[in-house]
């Protein structure tokens, strides 16, 4: 969807920076063009916060908590449903400009708002069990404990759900009762942005504040004294910079970062829902770009040449790239040169250590796809250990294929890898699928299924995965730190 192409009304109006209620101008006036992935052409401009900017937003911010954090938890609860009601109201729009911002499909990005929605009104329900407890003392006291709110909360959201990244993580915190600054990603800000024109009017002014921006914004958050807590979507080196800015502070973390997600199928594995699962886990609709793919698939040998024949026959035509705005697109683009040049690189590098390339490896030859950032799905077999796409996420539509034999050997290899986000075992067993499921180090496991979140399952990674847990009642009590009271009673 080039420029004169994009419907009217879907654009944010504004070009500024939300916080405090109202809407500024960078303070430092830069303002920087935002990328249509799949034409490599500005959309429009966006502003880039700097950290005089982050200061004004964390202050108004920190104003507006007192008097958020006194609010009643049920009527917090019907500002967060208000806002869920908007975000279906504009479900259609929204899911058009990320797909002209972040080059995933449409037909995908249509589900965002509706799992952000969700999540809005999960966390409304959840707004008054945030309880604390009775510890018994013996007579002459009495002892309870009870969960406030932390304060002023900068939460960094990633490019490949923008919207969908920005609404659902503003609800946990608001419900727990503190105050939000959200940064957009830079290289796809425009949903964030039409988001705070849609929903900031709805929250007293400082409650939730909006932000686009590069590196210097997220450094400014993550260092600023006065948000009390930092978290972020993204990659393993993102991740390791916030936590170290954030640790000057002593600042408390939760980090969602990236996966190298394994996928074991045992010889009893109904083969036909495995090459689907295969397929689906892969998240090849969005190019691989989600933390969640399980990108390293394990075949039993007995299994190996059938299921690996299957997917590579399938896949191409399952999923094949086409413009992002289509609503019959199935694959879309890349979010960014750089993206598409690492992808590149890692498909040179498995070419170059040994690894056999099944399908895809190129970018496509259909000529109006020549100028954006496509690739197609790309299966390599044969995959060592050692080798760079098996022990690096590449964030990109490839998927590495290894055959096993020896269970021990397999789990070594498994969990052979600094992440441990997500696993899917594939297998008619209910002993082995509960073996497996325990012998995988992940945060989170599908057992005869791929890619799916359930609000109220957490969701979260263990070693360099990440830290913390959300989308589920943990989340909550994230944003808030326990304080004990003590009576003497006369």
């Amino acid at each position: 969807m080039r420029a004169h192409e994009i419907p009217e009304g879907i654009l944010p109006v504004q070009r500024g920076l939300y916080y405090g209620g109202a809407w500024h101008a960078p303070l430092s006036g830069e303002y920087a063009d935002t990328i249509n992935p799949a034409y490599d052409e500005p959309i429009t401009q966006a502003p880039v916060a700097g950290a005089a900017d982050v200061d004004a937003a964390v202050r108004a911010a920190h104003a507006a908590f007192p008097a958020w954090a006194s609010t009643p938890p049920a009527r917090r609860g019907e500002y967060l449903r208000r806002a869920a009601a908007v975000l279906r109201e504009h479900a259609l729009p929204l899911a058009q400009l990320d797909s002209l911002n972040n080059g995933n499909p449409v037909s995908i990005l249509l589900h965002d708002a509706g799992f952000a929605a969700d999540g809005l009104e999960y966390f409304a329900g959840l707004a008054a069990e945030i309880k604390g407890e009775t510890i018994p003392m013996g007579d002459g006291h009495l002892n309870y404990t009870l969960r406030e709110p932390m304060g002023v909360i900068g939460r960094i959201v990633a490019y490949n759900h923008p919207l969908m990244f920005a609404a659902l993580r503003i609800a946990a915190p608001l419900a727990a009762g503190n105050t939000v600054v959200v940064k957009a990603p830079d290289q796809a800000p425009l949903s964030v942005i039409r988001l705070a024109e849609l929903i900031g009017h709805l929250f007293p002014p400082g409650v939730v504040n909006f932000l686009c921006g590069g590196r210097e914004c997220g450094e400014a958050m993550s260092r600023h004294p006065l948000v009390r807590k930092i978290t972020l979507i993204g990659g393993v080196p993102t991740g390791k910079a916030v936590m170290e800015t954030a640790a000057r502070d002593l600042k408390p973390v939760l980090l969602e970062l990236g996966g190298k997600n394994a996928l074991i199928a045992y010889p009893d594995a109904d083969l036909d829902k495995l090459v689907e699962g295969i397929i689906g886990g892969m998240n090849f609709t969005w190019s691989g770009q989600s933390c969640g793919s399980t990108s390293r698939v394990f075949l039993h040998e007995s299994i190996h040449d059938q299921v690996l024949d299957a997917v590579a026959k399938l896949l191409p035509q399952r999923h094949k790239p086409g413009i992002p705005t289509d609503p019959a697109t199935t694959m879309g683009a890349l979010v960014s040169r750089a993206q598409l040049q690492k992808v590149e690189g890692f498909v040179a590098s498995a070419l170059e250590e040994g690894a056999r390339l099944v399908c895809g490896g190129k970018r496509p030859a259909d000529p109006a796809l020549a100028k954006g950032f496509f690739y197609e799905p790309t299966v390599f077999a044969d995959v060592q250990p050692h080798m760079r796409v098996a022990r690096e996420e590449v964030f990109g539509p490839i998927m590495s294929v290894f055959k096993w034999r020896d269970e021990d050997a397999l789990f070594e290899q498994v969990n052979g890898v600094d992440y441990g986000l997500t696993g899917s075992i594939w297998t008619r067993d209910l002993n082995t699928a509960h073996r497996a499921a325990r012998r995988m180090v992940t945060g989170y496991v599908w057992i005869n299924n791929t890619s799916q979140h359930f609000l109220g399952a957490p969701f979260g990674g263990v070693k360099q995965s990440g830290i913390g847990r959300e989308e589920c009642f943990a989340e909550l009590l994230e944003f808030t730190y326990t304080k004990n009271v003590n009576v003497k009673l006369a």
